[in-house]
């Protein structure tokens, strides 16, 4: 079951790699919160009831449903529909096999006793995967989403390093997600608004 999940979530990342909609993306981000909370679920064989509430909100309400919701928002309020530089797609998905590729090898020579190395390989591709997503694609919408896979693969990494949840810390990373969510919702409203684009090289004009 475990082994299904975390084949299902490598899958996700492979995917969001190519995909060139941004609705997409947001499909996958929730997708992936589902994933993680069955990943948790499976990983862990004993819960405090707050902890496993706090798994809960964060997994299902938060990142399932909460950051999804603000994301479509952000979508139909900006009218963006497509990555602007098609054309890096293929380029994307050769860095994505690769970056798999090295998690495997780097967490093949890390391997120890007290580490799961599945959940630590995951996790690290999914780190390098939002790398990639927010150094290949110009829109800051993209760079949103990359950010939004690297800390699912430090939600993730924490199940490989062992069972015990730091509550405070995710709720920490929580919060701060929430909040750079409805900030860089604005953001993109008002720009989209008076410029009409989104574009990362549009933020030097801004700025000036």
């Amino acid at each position: 079951m475990t082994l299904s999940l975390i084949i299902l979530y490598v899958l996700t990342l492979i995917y969001l790699s190519i995909a060139d909609r941004f609705r997409n993306h947001t499909s996958i981000l929730a997708i992936q919160g589902v994933l993680l909370f069955g990943i948790a679920m499976a990983r862990l064989h004993s819960f405090h009831p707050v902890e496993m509430g706090f798994i809960i909100v964060e997994t299902l309400v938060f990142k399932a449903i909460v950051i999804p919701a603000i994301l479509m928002r952000v979508i139909n309020k900006t009218k963006i529909n497509r990555i602007h530089t098609s054309s890096s797609q293929f380029g994307s998905l050769l860095m994505s096999i690769g970056a798999l590729a090295a998690s495997c090898t780097i967490t093949y020579n890390m391997a120890d006793e007290y580490t799961n190395i599945i959940f630590f390989g995951v996790a690290l591709y999914a780190l390098l995967s939002g790398l990639i997503l927010i150094v290949m694609r110009k829109r800051i919408f993209a760079h949103l989403v990359g950010f939004l896979v690297i800390e699912n693969g430090v939600f993730l990494l924490s199940t490989a390093i062992g069972v015990e949840f730091p509550i405070l810390i995710n709720l920490a990373i929580m919060l701060d997600i929430l909040v750079s969510i409805l900030m860089l919702g604005t953001f993109l409203r008002r720009m989209d608004n008076d410029m009409h684009t989104d574009e990362s090289d549009a933020l030097t004009s801004i700025k000036d």
